[in-house]
């Protein structure tokens, strides 16, 4: 039986990884669920996974998948599974023109370089290699495509230098949403998109990086985070 302080986090964080693909940071728990302090939110966080509900990941900042849900969310969420996945880069290339067909798991997306997590940099090469990624992480339709990140600005977020991020196409987001932002038209970042008035705000997820307040001429969304692959 959980108490309700659980059950709500449970939700915030269910809804925040089918979202996003990546866990809320401590911070926005606390907003949520409207407690004075993070104290509070590693209790919640340490009931939930006594309880099996939750698991911390190793070597993660913050990360944790959700392995199960009880009965009254599962129902508002059916077929739910953890968007979170640890996976590896293919040992060989995969071919250049290898294509998804039904049924099959993994597909081929374009590893386009690197984005920047943390100080903006160049994120497009010009041929990509390909990276195998779990089908039930792509999320609504349009193209996808890989980046690697570069840099530890969104490690409250769960995105750690190296990591792999997974992108879907499209030049709109909403508040909150992680996305690919190219900045005044040739340099590109990963961080958390909103917008006030006339301007842009690109916040990371580390209190060591100031938040970046442009014009909104300047931002142009590229794509917005569907999902995660980590290499050991």
């Amino acid at each position: 039986m959980l108490t309700k302080k659980q059950l709500d986090l449970l939700e915030f964080i269910s809804k925040r990884v089918a979202r996003d693909g990546v866990p809320p940071s401590f911070d926005e728990m606390k907003e949520a669920l409207d407690l004075r302090s993070k104290s509070g939110i590693h209790r919640l966080i340490t009931a939930l996974e006594e309880r099996g509900f939750i698991r911390r990941l190793a070597h993660r900042a913050r990360a944790i998948e959700i392995v199960k849900l009880p009965d009254t969310l599962a129902a508002k969420q059916p077929g739910f599974t953890p968007k979170v996945i640890d996976g590896d880069l293919p040992d060989l290339p995969p071919p250049a023109n290898a294509m998804a067909v039904e049924n099959v798991h993994a597909l081929e997306l374009p590893l386009m370089g690197r984005i920047a997590a943390g100080v903006p940099i160049e994120s497009i090469n010009d041929v990509p290699p390909s990276v195998a990624v779990p089908g039930a992480m792509l999320s609504g339709n349009g193209k996808h495509y890989a980046l690697e990140v570069k840099g530890d600005s969104m490690i409250e977020a769960g995105i750690n230098d190296g990591d792999v991020v997974v992108i879907r196409e499209t030049s709109s987001a909403d508040n909150g949403d992680i996305v690919v932002a190219q900045v005044e038209g040739y340099e590109a970042t990963l961080k958390r998109y909103k917008r006030k008035g006339e301007s842009i705000i690109l916040e990371a997820a580390n209190p060591a990086y100031e938040p970046r307040i442009l014009p909104v001429g300047a931002v142009k969304v590229q794509g917005r985070l569907v999902g995660l692959i980590r290499t050991y």
